[in-house]
C-alpha cells in the first residue's frame, strides 16, 4: 500500500472523527477533557523510539495506524517519516490521552486522524474511510505516564482521588465499584489471573472485610491496605500494590481480551501482505498473547526472534522502558 494511496484515500475526510458517527464534530465535542490536566503538556516519555524507527522501516508513502496514540509521541516520529503523502490514524480509549496527541501532532491535518475507540474497532474505523488496509500498525500497551498523573482516576498509589482505573470513564464500572461488588474468590480469582498475585486471597479477604466498615473509595486506600496485609517482598523495589493494581486495571478495561482480539483478529485484517505489526507490551500476560499470535507461519513472519529490550542508556533516562518488550512481524 507504500505510494500513491489507495482509491478512497482522497475522499477520506481529515477532520476528527469520534468512531461511530458519521458526521465530524467538534474538538470540545470529542474529547472531554478533565480538569486536572487540562492545561498540562504531556509528561510521558514514548519507550523504544530508536528501535521502532529501526524495526517499523518507514517511508514517505506508508499508511499507518497508531493503535494506542496516547500523548502522541510515537506517532510524531513516524509522521516524520511517512511525509509526504502518507496517512497517520490514532486511536485510543482515553479522551485526555487525545487532547495531548492532537497538541502533539498538530491535528487535525490532512495526513492525520484521531478517533476515540478501542483498537479493536480498527477494521470499523478503516472501512468508514474506505481504507481497504495498512501498511503498518503499531500498539504500545503501557500506561502513561500522564495517565499515572491523573489524580481523578486514581492510577497512582498515591492518589486521594476516586479509584477509577479505566481509560475511558464513560464505559464499564470502575475498580472501586468492582471492589465493593464482587466476592471474596471474584477478587482473588482477578489478583491470582490478571496480576499474577502470590497473595491474592489474602488480599480478597482484607478487601472483603475492610468494606463492611469503609468501602474502598481511593488509590490510596487500596495502596494502604495491600501494604498492611502482605509481607514486604524480599530485595523488590516495586510498591506492594503494584501487581494488585495492575489487575484491576486488566479487569476493568477487559485489556487482555482486547489484546487478544487485536492480535488474532484485527491485524491480521487490516495489515497488507509485507505489512508490519509492532507490539510493546509491559507484562508477560500480555507479551505471551503476542508472542503466540506472531508464531502463526500462515499468517506472520516474525521480524525478531526475541524480543527487543531498552537499551541501558534509555533504562537509567526513563526508568518506566525497563519492562517494556518489543515484537514486530510481517504479514505473510
Amino acid at each position: 500500500m507504500s505510494g500513491e494511496p489507495e482509491p478512497g484515500f482522497g475522499n477520506c475526510s481529515r477532520e476528527v472523527f469520534v468512531v461511530g458517527l458519521v458526521s465530524p464534530v467538534s474538538r470540545a465535542e470529542s474529547y472531554p477533557m478533565r480538569p486536572s490536566r487540562r492545561d498540562q503538556s504531556a509528561i510521558h516519555q514514548p519507550v523504544l523510539a530508536h528501535e521502532l524507527r529501526e524495526f517499523l522501516a518507514l517511508k514517505p508513502g506508508l499508511c499507518v495506524v497508531d493503535a494506542t496514540v496516547g500523548a502522541g509521541g510515537h506517532s510524531h516520529q513516524i509522521l516524520e517519516q511517512i511525509r509526504p503523502g502518507g496517512l497517520l490514524i490514532g486511536v485510543d480509549r482515553d479522551p485526555m490521552m487525545l487532547q495531548f496527541a492532537e497538541k502533539e501532532l498538530g491535528a487535525p491535518t490532512k495526513d492525520v486522524i484521531l478517533v476515540q475507540s478501542s483498537y479493536v474497532a480498527i477494521p470499523d474505523i478503516l472501512a468508514e474511510r474506505k481504507i481497504a488496509g495498512v501498511d503498518r500498525v503499531l500498539a504500545d500497551l503501557g500506561l502513561s505516564s500522564d495517565q499515572l498523573a491523573d489524580v481523578s482516576r486514581g492510577f497512582s498509589f498515591h492518589a486521594a482521588g476516586p479509584l477509577d482505573l479505566r481509560f475511558d470513564v464513560s464505559t464499564g464500572e470502575s475498580a472501586a465499584q468492582l471492589l465493593r461488588r464482587a466476592s471474596a474468590d471474584e477478587l482473588s480469582r482477578i489478583f491470582r489471573e490478571y496480576g499474577e498475585e502470590p497473595f491474592s486471597e489474602r488480599i480478597a479477604g482484607a478487601i472483603i472485610k475492610s468494606r463492611r466498615r469503609t468501602p474502598v473509595r481511593t488509590a490510596r486506600q487500596l495502596a494502604d491496605l495491600v501494604t498492611d496485609t502482605v509481607p514486604r517482598r524480599r530485595g523488590s523495589t516495586k510498591h506492594p500494590a503494584t501487581l494488585v493494581f495492575q489487575a484491576l486495571r486488566i479487569a476493568v478495561n477487559d485489556e487482555l481480551q482486547q489484546v487478544s482480539e487485536l492480535v488474532d483478529v484485527v491485524l491480521p485484517q487490516v495489515v497488507v501482505s509485507g505489512g508490519r505489526a509492532a507490539i510493546i507490551t509491559f507484562h508477560s500476560l500480555e507479551d505471551r498473547t503476542v508472542k503466540r499470535a506472531f508464531r502463526d507461519k500462515s499468517v506472520w513472519q516474525p521480524v525478531n526472534a526475541k524480543p527487543v529490550t531498552a537499551s541501558s542508556v534509555e533504562r537509567r533516562q526513563n526508568p518506566r522502558s525497563r519492562s517494556a518488550k518489543l515484537r514486530v512481524a510481517v504479514r505473510v
